[in-house]
């Protein structure tokens, strides 16, 4: 697991998140936090914990799962909210991104302020959504 803290101070370690942090602290990014709970802004007070799966069809919501076990905040990128689905040949759209786009996204959201940009430089188009504008 990679965690990020104020965004730019960014540690690996083999150490648990739980025995570094206080859970009030900890904030678990998974594509199916519940009840609408995404990111409106980045908190510089807030651990940002980046889970690693490669398989969402297999693991299925099993990051929820793991926040939820340990009492864990969970969030979500906007994605919904700020892209739309776009027609492709396989019909296929993923809110689940991998761990180096999901961090370009933090990484650009926290430098512009700007959902938008930070989800374009994140959010491949081979993930089945797009920004309106790009929408022809």
């Amino acid at each position: 697991l990679l965690f990020l803290s104020c965004i730019f101070q960014m540690d690996t370690t083999e150490e648990s998140y739980l025995d570094l942090f206080p859970l009030d602290a900890i904030v678990y990014l998974t594509p199916d936090s519940e009840n609408g709970k995404y990111f409106t802004y980045i908190d510089p007070s807030k651990v940002y914990v980046l889970g690693g799966l490669v398989d969402e069809s297999i693991h299925k919501k099993l990051t929820l799962q793991r926040a939820q076990e340990q009492s864990l905040q969970t969030a979500r990128l906007p994605i919904r909210e700020y892209m739309v689905k776009t027609i492709n040949a396989k019909n296929y759209h993923s809110e689940t991104l991998a761990i180096n786009q999901v961090f370009d996204v933090l990484s650009t959201y926290y430098e512009t302020r700007s959902w938008p940009a930070a989800l374009k430089a994140g959010v491949s188009s081979g993930k089945g959504y797009v920004l309106p504008d790009a929408v022809k």
